[in-house]
């Protein structure tokens, strides 16, 4: 609890600190108070938790696992964040204090015991975000994508509220621990009521709206797009773990006896978004919006972990939410430079990289690997993770169209890759910050580092 106490007050003395113009103080008094909470929530890994606040919250090992993947990969991010709100506005505090309010809303969502919290969570994060999407108040295309994101937020919402809703109109309930005790006492199909079913099924519309799905990802493309790119980076990273984390808890703590009449329904939507989102990736020349259709093909993998639902399934998709994240982040950081340069996130934007910045090159084909699963990579340590976890399930055909997939990525992965050493193009050498050199580095060092010495991660979930 202590976690969330400290990055929802934190926010407040950013903006006290912005009140008395104290600007060179944002970015430090950020990361310390991050850190802080981040030792705050490791010191109760293994602390016997039980339900707080009349059966609220749970700040059990599972919290504290995804916390910790989503507090330092908002550090990551807020340290490639120097210099880059200055560019939009005078007045960046409330920049950093809207990025620790949606991330207080991603807390709640991890730890959540009771349904009305996981809304709560969900809602904190993203009112948050609407405002960090377009927070280029000149630019059309953070407008746009602000507004697509409250409008299609705001119908998602609607779906998942409603099931919520018959959901407790069935058992009486919103506490988990309840709601899962009354699914026990119906074992035979016949006892659970329609209401119940339906519920079930308007909650995975609403969860697959949040963590972009398909077919429900029409918002993703042009939202990620459209938002300042550091933005879109949180977005993809450290709000998709949230999302998956929530899924998760949900159905593993509720509705794993049900397995048989939702687990067709996610299949279905696994494959789809598999190919939906490698597919379109191959035909992308923005390299933003590629990494766009990415999330959505890596949604897919991740949607492993709750169709072969397990004890290992939280294991699976922490490794795999950190590898993505981290390999992201480098993605999103090297997008940032060569925008700033070129003006533009086409792949030729990369073309010649390798010459005049051979270490940017470097970490960017690290990521590349790592997101296209490439051995001695922690991406290749995620898909088989997941892979694992479907194998145990029997989910062998399933991990067939993966595989498949997966080769499909290469495609579109390596095109960058290609642009930064294998083309020609006239530019000049880009300006690397002290804080980016060590943001990239750490991260691509990680990214080999999982990959090479998977133990090093596998041991702590």
């Amino acid at each position: 609890m202590n976690t969330l106490i400290i990055i929802s007050v934190l926010p407040l003395v950013l903006l006290y600190l912005g009140l008395y113009k104290a600007q060179k103080a944002l970015l430090p008094v950020t990361i310390i108070g991050l850190l802080l909470a981040l030792g705050c929530a490791i010191s109760q890994w293994n602390d016997n938790a039980v339900p707080i606040y009349h059966g609220m919250m749970l700040f059990d090992n599972f919290s504290i696992m995804f916390s910790g993947i989503t507090i330092v990969s908002t550090i990551l991010i807020i340290f490639l964040s120097r210099g880059y709100f200055e560019r939009i506005s005078n007045h960046i505090a409330e920049y950093y204090a809207i990025i620790l309010f949606s991330l207080a809303g991603i807390i709640v969502m991890v730890s959540f015991h009771n349904l009305t919290m996981l809304f709560i969570g969900i809602e904190i994060m993203s009112v948050s975000l609407y405002i960090l999407a377009g927070i280029k108040k000149s630019d059309f295309a953070s407008n746009e994508a602000a507004l697509k994101y409250f409008l299609m937020g705001a119908f998602s919402t609607g779906f998942l509220l409603f099931g919520i809703a018959l959901i407790y109109g069935s058992s009486g309930s919103f506490n988990l621990e309840a709601i899962s005790s009354w699914v026990l006492d119906h074992p035979h199909v016949k006892d659970i009521t329609p209401m119940f079913y339906t519920g079930v099924l308007l909650i995975i519309v609403g969860l697959c709206f949040k963590v972009g799905a398909a077919p429900f990802h029409f918002w993703t493309p042009d939202v990620y797009e459209g938002s300042p790119t550091l933005i879109t980076a949180f977005m993809s990273t450290v709000v998709k773990t949230a999302g998956f984390a929530a899924f998760l808890r949900l159905f593993s703590a509720c509705f794993a006896p049900l397995s048989a009449f939702w687990v067709p329904v996610l299949l279905v939507i696994t494959v789809i978004t598999l190919f939906i989102g490698n597919i379109t990736a191959l035909y992308q020349h923005s390299f933003k919006r590629m990494l766009a259709f990415s999330s959505i093909s890596h949604a897919g993998y991740l949607l492993f972990a709750i169709v072969a639902l397990g004890a290992s399934s939280g294991s699976s998709v922490a490794v795999y939410a950190t590898a993505y994240s981290i390999a992201s982040i480098i993605a999103f950081g090297a997008l940032i430079l060569v925008q700033q340069q070129s003006g533009s996130d086409n792949f030729e934007s990369f073309n010649g990289l390798s010459k005049k910045n051979p270490f940017l090159a470097l970490v960017v084909t690290i990521a590349m690997l790592s997101l296209a699963g490439i051995p001695l990579t922690a991406g290749f340590i995620g898909k088989f993770f997941m892979f694992s976890t479907a194998l145990k399930q029997y989910q062998v055909w399933l991990v067939v169209l993966a595989v498949v997939n997966a080769i499909i990525s290469i495609f579109y992965y390596f095109r960058v890759i290609v642009a930064m050493y294998f083309r020609d193009a006239e530019r000049a050498e880009l300006t690397i910050p002290v804080y980016y050199k060590f943001v990239l580095g750490l991260s691509a060092l990680i990214t080999i580092l999982i990959g090479v010495y998977p133990d090093v991660i596998s041991k702590f979930f």
